[in-house]
């Protein structure tokens, strides 16, 4: 049992190094590429509402891994802790990976998807400024936690 369960904790570690290096990604590279497309392009051909459209793609995308990881932190972590197999760090950082997780894809995309549906006009409002800016700040907190998580798991692997 305990080579499967190296097996497991090696493909668990691969999947947070996954799915914290797309998300820096997203945002280090893919976003900036996305909403500077006159650069790239030799002129104005999108408007930033439809940069904001594909960005917007590409963060539902990413929403699916990291709802795949959420699941994994779950089980992962669950198991852990049922093996008394926990120390307050790593419980701090399961918490705020689930939480922020959870709220990145169930909360956050579905109301900037929403805004976005209703026009241009509203992806320049209050609302959706604050929204967004919500959205970036729980995805680095997300990241963040994600990263302590590796950290602590790989400290534990290893000895």
């Amino acid at each position: 049992m305990k080579k499967y369960f190296r097996m497991t904790t090696i493909a668990y570690l691969i999947l947070l190094g996954a799915t914290l290096g797309a998300g820096l990604f997203a945002g280090a590279v893919v976003a900036p590429v996305t909403f500077h497309t006159e650069n790239w392009l030799g002129g104005e051909v999108l408007s930033h509402y439809q940069e904001g459209l594909i960005m917007t793609q590409n963060f539902v995308k990413l929403s699916y891994l990291v709802t795949t990881t959420v699941i994994a932190v779950v089980l992962y972590e669950g198991y852990k802790y049922k093996k008394f197999e926990r120390d307050t760090i790593t419980q701090v950082a399961t918490f705020f990976v689930i939480a922020t997780g959870l709220m990145f894809g169930h909360y956050y995309l579905p109301d900037i998807l929403t805004m976005q549906m209703a026009g241009e006009e509203m992806t320049k409002s209050a609302a959706f400024i604050a929204t967004h800016k919500g959205s970036e700040i729980n995805f680095k907190i997300f990241s963040f936690a994600l990263l302590v998580l590796m950290v602590r798991n790989m400290q534990k692997a290893c000895k």
